[in-house]
């Protein structure tokens, strides 16, 4: 089991846990934030709020209790990324570290990795336009009746 507590500032040890016993629970919009999902807390808490994360395949809130073994459906985007919680942690450490909170399932990585293969695919096929329409293209764009 991988835990991670916060330093208290004076530098005398960790946190001390609600029971005293490491972490065994965390809020689900901390986690998602310390596992770096997401960039800030009220992102994640709007994200879950959203429906944007389910456990376990089930709606949550953000202050809802994740604890390790839960499996995790978090849709970023046009991305969907399926994770079992291998951690928990109350603190936002570095990549590394946060990368240890988590397994994402074989088929959610290849879904992912070939959802991006089309997003670069459609890219190429239909870019986007350069920059500002002149002011002949304008003048056309309004004969056409798009105002």
């Amino acid at each position: 089991m991988i835990v991670y507590q916060p330093a208290l500032s004076s530098g005398q040890g960790r946190l001390p846990t609600r029971t005293g016993s490491p972490l065994m629970k965390v809020r689900l919009d901390k986690w998602l934030w310390a596992a770096r999902f997401f960039k800030t807390r009220p992102l994640a808490a709007e994200a879950v709020a959203g429906g944007k994360v389910q456990i376990q395949g089930a709606r949550a809130k953000p202050g809802r209790e994740v604890k390790e073994g839960d499996w995790l459906t978090i849709r970023k985007g046009p991305y969907e990324f399926t994770v079992r919680i291998k951690g928990l942690s109350i603190r936002r450490g570095p990549a590394p570290a946060a990368a240890e909170l988590y397994e994402e399932s074989e088929e959610s990585r290849l879904a992912r990795e070939a959802q991006a293969a089309r997003h670069q695919a459609q890219a190429v096929i239909q870019p986007l336009p350069g920059g500002r329409p002149t002011k002949k293209n304008r003048r056309d764009l309004t004969r056409l009746g798009f105002d």
